[in-house]
Order: C-alpha cells, then sequence, then structure tokens
C-alpha cells in the first residue's frame, strides 16, 4: 500500500506540480490562526472563518500563501472543498523565482517554509 506524504511532487506534462495534503480546522480563535503542525503524512491548519460559503476555504489558501511567500492565485485547491481533509495544488515554478538554485529539494524548502510558520 502506497504511504500517503504531506508534500508530494509530481510531473504533470512539462509543469511539476506539488500536492500538499492538508487537514483544517475551521472556527478556531484568531489566535490559533495558521500552520500548527506539519507531520509526516499531513499538514495541520486552524482557520477562524466558518466552514460556510467558501470563507475556510479562502482562509487556508490566503494561509498558506503567507507562509510560504507566494501569491494566492498560484495556489487551488484540488481535493476536499467541502471536507476537512483537502489536497492544494502548487506549481513548482513558483519556488524558482529570485534565482533559485534549481537541484534545491523543493518538497524539502516547502517544509522548511511550513515549519518556520508554525504557530505556537
Amino acid at each position: 500500500m502506497a504511504t500517503r506524504t504531506a508534500i508530494t511532487q509530481i510531473k504533470k506534462s512539462s509543469v511539476d506540480i506539488l500536492h500538499l495534503r492538508c487537514h483544517v480546522r475551521p472556527g478556531a480563535s484568531q489566535v490559533r490562526e495558521g500552520v500548527t503542525a506539519v507531520n509526516d503524512d499531513t499538514i495541520e491548519l486552524c482557520v477562524a472563518a466558518q466552514a460556510h460559503d467558501g470563507k475556510a476555504n479562502k482562509a487556508v489558501l490566503e494561509i498558506l500563501s503567507e507562509a510560504l511567500d507566494i501569491a494566492k492565485s498560484d495556489l487551488q485547491i484540488t481535493h476536499g472543498l467541502k471536507t476537512r481533509d483537502k489536497t492544494i495544488s502548487v506549481p513548482t515554478a513558483c519556488f524558482q523565482h529570485g534565482g533559485a538554485r534549481k537541484d534545491v529539494d523543493i518538497s524539502l524548502l516547502v517544509r522548511e517554509k511550513l515549519l518556520r510558520s508554525e504557530s505556537t
């Protein structure tokens, strides 16, 4: 059986895509909002927004955008629009701007950025 990992790099046609597997807790206090844990199998997020009319989904994209220092438009929820378990896709090209080396492991770079943004 294949193991699920929190960050998976996938090659689709000519573009590399990262899949971020997240578990979201909507309705959290604003003090707890943000990345709360980065495990081997999931990225845990708390958002203050309620899971109503896509407000929590929008908050998830805002938190990840800020944590990863990329545009919200580069993030897309590909699975789990109506559940707490979500898969967010992001092109790896977003992390290669600013003269970043191409031989850097993008998955490791993303994991480090998420760990740095973890709420304490």
